[in-house]
């Protein structure tokens, strides 16, 4: 049985016409159909050419937003000694060594939402992967969340530095602002995403990378993006 749409939904995907658009008209109409009572957080969707089953295509980055992401997000770092200083000074909300590793294992707590960790916690810290990998929370040198400068790392979290990662089925959703921003971040943001994940694509992917992009927010329909849009981002 097909679910029911309310008014609203309804009214806001009729507005969206059937055809991609520019990402500079599609931010101002996304924003003009709103009509939750709350801020929205703005998507962007990538369907990409990969295949996810074969770890050569796996698609994985970080990117700061130049405007952030409207929100300061909550950090955990795992460190010892000075560094444990270092860690709080920058700005870092839960800071400890041993009896945090502990506390998330034994509570299966995860009040945060990113964790950083020096390469000499990782021992410790890899027995939680059962705890922190399905909420995507796992240090990772890659993303730069395993590293020995941490004040560096909490600062670039908090000034709006996300993770992109293909999931099973080949799509990468990104968060990209508040939809009360003014449009002209919005599209700052995006494009820089976009842009990011144009270069992150893997040297084994074949044939179209970006076949699909899409601008949606919490509440809103989607809004399919011409391909213009990816081919200025891998231009630039």
């Amino acid at each position: 049985m097909a679910k029911k749409v309310s008014k609203n939904t309804a009214k806001a995907r009729a507005a969206v016409e059937k055809r991609p658009y520019a990402l500079q008209d599609a931010v101002p109409l996304l924003q003009k159909i709103k009509f939750a009572k709350f801020d929205e957080t703005v998507d962007l969707t990538f369907r990409l050419g990969v295949d996810p089953r074969h770890a050569d295509q796996m698609v994985r980055g970080t990117v700061v937003l130049p405007h952030g992401l409207g929100k300061t997000k909550k950090v955990a770092v795992i460190t010892t000694g000075d560094r444990q200083r270092d860690a709080e000074a920058a700005g870092a909300d839960i800071v400890g060594g041993e009896e945090l590793v502990e506390r998330i294992q034994k509570e299966s707590w995860t009040d945060f939402d990113a964790l950083i960790a020096t390469p000499d916690m990782m021992k410790s810290v890899g027995r939680l992967g059962k705890v922190l990998g399905p909420r995507g929370l796992m240090p990772n040198p890659k993303t730069g969340t395993v590293t020995s400068d941490v004040a560096a790392a909490v600062k670039e979290i908090k000034a709006g530095k996300i993770e992109f990662r293909t999931d099973k089925t080949a799509l990468v959703h990104v968060p990209v602002g508040k939809l009360s921003f003014p449009p002209e971040k919005l599209v700052d943001n995006a494009m820089t995403v976009i842009t990011s994940v144009m270069r992150a694509k893997p040297s084994a992917a074949k044939g179209k990378y970006i076949k699909g992009l899409t601008l949606s927010s919490t509440m809103g329909p989607g809004i399919s993006l011409d391909s213009a849009v990816a081919d200025a981002a891998a231009k630039g």
